[in-house]
This record gives C-alpha cells, structure tokens and sequence, in this order.
C-alpha cells in the first residue's frame, strides 16, 4: 500500500494569522508537525508533504528541509487540500492521511496505527483514532463544554471499530452511570482525535459530495463520509502524553507552551528517532 502523509499548512487563518510559522518553545508549530510526520514516514514506509498556500510557508519548509507543494489558498477545507497536496505530490497514492498542521503534540503511533489498520481493514474507507475517556476525563469534557459547547467531539462505534456517528454533543447519553462507574474505570464515551486516513477513492468522493446536513449542523467533516453511506472505521488509541484540541488562537500556543514546561518537550524525544 502506497501511503502519503499530508501535513495542510493555511497561512490565512482569520483567527490566528501566519499561524503555521507561530514559534512553540523556539520551534514553529509547522516544523514540529513535521517531524510528527517524517517519524511516522520513517515508521511506516510512507512518504510526507506539506501542502503549502503562500511562498512565505513554502521558504519556510525549504528552511526547515520538509518537501512540499502549492496548493489553492482558496481551497475550502484541509481535506480538500490534502487531495490536491497527493495529486500534485505523484497523485497514484492509495491512502493518504492528513495530518492537522496544527496538532503539534500528534503521538506519530496514531498516525502509524491509521495506516496499518488500513491494510487490514479492507472494508473501511476513512480512518480515523479515538480515546476512550475514563470517569474522571468524561467529568472533565462535561465541565469544559459548560462554557466551550463546540469543543470536542465524541464518537459512537461498535467493539469492531466501526463508526455509528460523532457529535459536538456527549454521546451516548448514560443511564445507570452510578453502578457503571463502580464497575469499570472507563466511561462508555469516545472523544474522537482530529486525523484522517482516507483511500483514494473515497478521498476523491467526499471532495466531490455536498456539505452534508449534518456535517454542516455539527461543523464536523466526517459526517459528510456517514451521510453519504461510507464506511468509517474508528481505531482507539492509547491516552497521548500531551492533549490538547488544534492550536487555533494564540492563546492555544501559550497553552501549548504551558504544557511543554510541565511534562518536557515532545520535540527532542521525536529528534532522536529520526
């Protein structure tokens, strides 16, 4: 199986202007999720590239030895750019995963695991990790979208891996939690992680389908796969070291930043696989 990462990098974000050349604790969020990329390259046998909107990123990714390609500034999602990054980077790939330019702390075991399921997972055509929240990490989902309803998302799958749904609201709803949480350490919800492992194929037909009801209500592209009858396959990962959502804003990287200074930099532990 041929496999591309793709690693979508818009300098023109409206909340966080230049946000892929931001610098985390003396590196720029770009070449953090980068390394992210070339380790699970080196891992996997796959191949990466930055797709690029603006030659000032592109200068950047020669300064920092990453490949790239320049795709449409006006392109209307990361998915969209992803399929125009493997089309231009030799467009014969089987999978291709897009890696979120700004998820910087993206265990490259996540990104690994997409592209091993997908050799065995025939039936699946988006791939995609999850966690599984345990009591006290579900408490805490619950207290943050008191005041932030729009993040994080959660999953419904089958012990299979098959994907039922995601939602920006907590699912599923929890009778009994009380002799639940005396039985088992773990909650029954699934927080879903922001990466993407699309066959070729079924990349190239979400790009060619309509914003879905759904999608467009929730704001989360992969319902796009389910109402057009896809098969998704859910794949749970292991509780990543750092987690945070994408750095969005400049608050998000002080954050980052914060959590660096707590539990070390997960960029010199990537440094010395590669």
């Amino acid at each position: 199986m041929k496999a591309l990462i793709t690693v979508p990098a818009r300098i023109g974000s409206t909340r966080f202007p230049k946000k892929p050349l931001h610098l985390i604790n003396g590196k720029s969020l770009l070449e953090r999720v980068v390394q992210i990329a070339a380790v699970a390259a080196k891992q996997t046998g796959a191949q990466y590239v930055v797709a690029v909107d603006h030659e000032e990123v592109a200068r950047h990714c020669d300064d920092i030895g990453a490949p790239w390609v320049m795709t449409d500034p006006d392109l209307p999602s990361g998915t969209d750019r992803a399929l125009a990054a493997a089309t231009a980077h030799g467009g014969d790939w089987d999978f291709v995963l897009n890696l979120q330019g700004d998820a910087p702390f993206t265990p490259p075991e996540h990104v690994a695991l997409l592209i091993e399921a997908a050799k065995v997972k025939a039936e699946a055509e988006l791939f995609t990790p999850v966690i599984r929240l345990d009591w006290e990490a579900l408490d805490q989902l619950r207290e943050h979208k008191k005041d932030h309803p729009f993040s994080g998302t959660t999953c419904l799958r089958n012990d299979e891996g098959r994907a039922f749904w995601f939602s920006k609201n907590i699912l599923p709803a929890i009778r009994g939690e009380e002799k639940l949480r005396a039985a088992d350490r773990f909650s029954p919800v699934f927080r879903h992680i922001g990466l993407y492992g699309y066959r070729i194929d079924a990349l190239r037909k979400f790009c060619a389908a309509p914003v879905g009801t759904y999608e467009k209500l929730e704001g989360l592209e992969q319902l796009r796969f389910l109402e057009n009858g896809m098969h998704v396959h859910a794949a749970e990962v292991a509780v990543p070291k750092l987690s945070m959502s994408g750095v969005d804003t400049p608050a998000d990287a002080e954050l980052a930043e914060k959590l660096i200074a707590q539990h070390g930099d997960p960029y010199a532990e990537l440094e010395a696989r590669l």
